[in-house]
């Protein structure tokens, strides 16, 4: 197999970062090893490692090490390969089982049941296979799939352990010398019938391409695990049951902002492990030496010491307990974290943690404005978040307007479920007091933006119909060229484009994402464009379609390719999942990450990728919770910036941060409508788009399929024009997510798909991937008093502007 530069380089970049985003759970010092030797492997992800998630952020790679091939890569001999080849017979059957009752499935529901063949995941079967290997060292290494289009359950093989897996997991405990388990999820799993029980847990996560050999690199000792978790691993009963999940109409957000640890620290609940917590092969200690302020910034610099006897890093977390007056609060929240440098035993470091007392306003629904009670802030600082001290407090002198805001996002039928406890320290040691007068905090002033002139002159002497092209994505008079991410004709794979129908304005590429980009490893080009000899991402989807339907979806088209000259490649790197990245709890990574993307964007004629994702981990369920990065909004907005930074320092490229917003569910995701509050919405929800926006002003905003309080994400005015744009000050381009007419499911739904005309008049400037039947709905809203959305041609006009400027400064060519 024969690499290509790019692909080389990737890949131990890949190697290097990997270790980082791993989090040690449990450790009895029995790791690392000494060096290779003969060991036994166990479990379903030994030789079936999981790279990533499933579904449109998939990526094509050449070739991926599993935990098996890293291991023979570093020198080991496996003594059960027995047992794996037993374990592949076992789940090959499961398999074929599972994909013959979704197919029957399929063929009874007909096309609005594809979500379940996009997102079908199969939950891990029972069996019997003896245990019998002869070395000294076990490593049992537990896999789950999660994917795009199906929300996991709380069931045996998904969420929770199987019988065989604990049974084996606690024999194998008991029978070595030496054993690890080794966790290669993407999401929570409930580890509680063995957590006490095993001496040694290390969550790999679903790392990319270098997994395998990232993982034999942590079990040598050539590298060490410094992850921290970003979201709370517990029982499943243990998380908040207030509001709904995976409804297929209404989800209410009952729990409002209490999620994660928020709940879990309130209602003095134990988790199986922490938000934030992490170990690591040595150990630290850390000395607050200061903490002052300057105008509203609290700056508080420690010093941090290697105290044990193996290189590593630490992770120290800051958060704040705001007072509960008019609005209640959770215990605490995580103000500002920071990663220490790779530190010697005995080397130390000093690290400064900094935030803006206004970050930590909340939203008072009554007035429309972020609000600082008056009361004692009580400063915390620890290394994860159910074992932190107070080291200082910062008194506000009475309620202070932070920012006049506006009623946006609409009403819920509810109100929001508050904790009886409130939980205060009984006795605070004598700490720093930092005294705040409220005329000493500035308010935030929203700011503006216009437009270039020139483009406007230019869009004014455009046509209605031309007009309406900008505003849709590239398609072929014929209809749409496909409505599951491979709408591409420039290169081949590629999600979609914009229009190429107006002469000497040059189309835009681009790619899925988060985990990589998502292009067709193989294909031929013609006169009229790149088409793909692969099915890629698609294979799975193959397995469980009836024929009927693959030949409906033109998918049988994709294994017939006439290919005409020469074939090419296109071969790219899967990164760490989100959750995997925020786990690293480091932004230069990230953003590392972000440039190691925008560097192959370059390579294959990418100008937009379709990520980073970061809505919140709101229930442990989601299936998609693996392209996100946290329960915390600060996490997920400073990862989803250090990314984006890292892409777009590249010249002429641009990411669509996305979803925007509340898409916590994949379950009827097109059609389910989030009903949220107001101070959710403000200070959980959207709190993670505000930071990356304000910190990296993305090249776009992808919104979200899913309806918020009665009304689609891409068709709320109040969201995008309102919020997104008047509040914060964004000026980017807002696209919507991949909605295809004709795939509505209106016979079968509630409520409608959202449709150009609708989202076009909120300010969702482009719809993808953009079709006769969208453009059509244009042409017939215009200046029309007949249809639910009627748009004049100054709303055209305004998004159309901003799909030319984005192509102005992507492409480079001036109008």
């Amino acid at each position: 197999m024969t690499l290509q530069a790019h692909e080389e380089e990737h890949y131990q970049k890949l190697r290097e970062l990997t270790p980082e985003c791993m989090v040690l759970l449990k450790s009895n010092e029995d790791f690392p090893l000494d060096g290779p030797q003969l060991i036994d492997l166990y479990g379903n992800g030994a030789r079936r490692t999981i790279k990533g998630g499933t579904g449109s952020g998939d990526v094509n790679v050449r070739h991926f090490t599993t935990i098996e091939e890293g291991l023979l890569n570093a020198g080991f001999k496996i003594g059960t390969t027995t047992w794996l080849d037993s374990y592949d017979e076992i789940w090959q059957k499961a398999h074929s089982e599972f994909c013959d009752n979704i197919k029957n499935r399929i063929e009874k529901e007909g096309i609005t049941a594809i979500m379940l063949g996009i997102g079908a995941v199969m939950p891990e079967p029972e069996y019997e296979l003896a245990t019998n290997g002869n070395a000294d060292t076990a490593i049992y290494v537990l896999a789950r799939v999660s994917g795009e289009g199906s929300d996991r359950e709380a069931v045996k093989g998904d969420f929770q352990l199987t019988t065989t897996e604990i049974n084996t997991i606690c024999h194998l405990q008991e029978t070595y010398e030496k054993f690890i388990l080794v966790l290669n999820v993407g999401g929570v799993v409930d580890l509680s019938p063995i957590v006490d029980k095993v001496e040694n847990i290390l969550l790999i996560s679903q790392t990319g391409i270098a997994i395998g050999d990232g993982f034999a690199d942590v079990l040598l000792g050539h590298a060490y695990p410094s992850g921290k978790l970003t979201t709370t691993w517990a029982k499943y009963e243990d998380y908040p049951q207030i509001g709904d999940f995976a409804e297929i109409d209404d989800t209410r957000y009952k729990e409002g902002i209490y999620v994660g640890y928020r709940y879990f620290d309130t209602v003095q609940t134990t988790p199986v492990f922490s938000f934030g917590f992490g170990k690591t092969y040595t150990t630290f200690d850390w000395e607050v030496s200061e903490i002052s302020r300057n105008k509203t910034e609290i700056r508080l610099v420690t010093e941090i010491t290697n105290t044990g006897e193996f290189k590593g890093k630490e992770v120290l977390q800051l958060y704040v307990s705001v007072p509960s007056g008019k609005i209640d609060q959770p215990f605490q929240t995580l103000a500002a974290f920071k990663k220490s440098k790779e530190l010697q035993p005995g080397e130390s470091e000093t690290l400064i943690l900094t935030f803006d007392i206004r970050d930590l306003a909340s939203f008072d629904t009554k007035s429309s404005s972020k609000i600082l009670e008056s009361g004692s802030y009580i400063v915390r600082l620890g290394n994860t978040s159910n074992q932190t001290e107070p080291v200082a407090v910062i008194n506000i002198s009475s309620r202070t307007l932070v920012q006049k805001l506006s009623d946006a996002g609409g009403q819920p039928d509810f109100e929001d479920w508050i904790p009886n406890q409130n939980i205060q320290d009984d006795v605070l040691p004598d700490l720093p007091i930092i005294q705040i007068n409220s005329d000493e905090i500035p308010q935030i002033v929203n700011e503006t933006h216009s437009s270039d002139q020139n483009i406007r002159d230019f869009v004014q002497g455009l046509t209605n119909e031309e007009l309406a092209y900008i505003c849709l994505g590239g398609f072929e008079d014929s209809g749409n060229n496909s409505f599951i991410g491979n709408a591409g004709r420039k290169v081949a794979g590629a999600a979609g484009e914009t229009t190429s129908k107006i002469e000497n304005l040059p189309a835009l590429v681009m790619a899925d994402g988060p985990a990589g980009l998502r292009l067709s490893r193989k294909y031929y080009r013609d006169e009229t464009g790149a088409y793909s000899l692969d099915t890629g991402s698609f294979e799975s989807l193959m397995e469980v379609l009836p024929d009927s339907m693959i030949q409906l979806l033109g998918l049988d088209k994709m294994k017939e390719q006439k290919i005409v000259g020469e074939v090419f490649e296109q071969y790219c790197s899967a990164i760490p999942i989100g959750t995997a990245i925020g786990q690293s709890w480091n932004t230069d990574l990230a953003e590392q990450v972000g440039n190691l993307v925008g560097k192959e964007m370059k390579i294959f004629g990418i100008h937009i990728w379709l990520a980073p994702a970061l809505n919140i981990h709101r229930n442990p369920l989601c299936g998609r919770n693996f392209e996100y990065y946290s329960e915390d909004p600060l996490i997920s907005g400073k990862m989803a910036a250090a990314i984006t930074i890292g892409v777009q320092k590249l010249d002429k490229l641009g990411v669509s941060i996305k979803h925007f917003c509340c898409n916590n569910q994949e379950t009827n995701r097109m059609w389910n409508n989030s009903i949220v509050s107001q101070r959710a919405l403000r200070d959980l929800y959207l709190k993670g788009f505000e930071i990356a926006i304000r910190e990296s002003d993305p090249a776009t905003v992808m919104s979200s399929y899913n309806l918020l309080n009665g009304e689609h994400a891409s068709q709320r005015e109040d969201i995008l024009e309102t919020i997104l744009r008047k509040e914060w000050g964004y000026k980017g381009l807002v696209m919507s997510d991949w909605v295809t007419a004709g795939l509505s499911g209106k016979s079968k739904n509630t409520y409608p798909s959202a449709i150009a005309s609708g989202s076009i008049k909120a300010g969702n400037d482009l719809m993808m991937p953009g079709g006769v039947h969208d453009f059509q709905d244009l042409m017939k809203a215009l200046n029309s008093t007949e249809v639910t959305y009627p748009i004049t041609r100054v709303e055209l006009e305004r998004s159309a502007t901003r799909v030319i400027e984005l192509i102005v400064k992507l492409s480079g060519k001036n109008i």
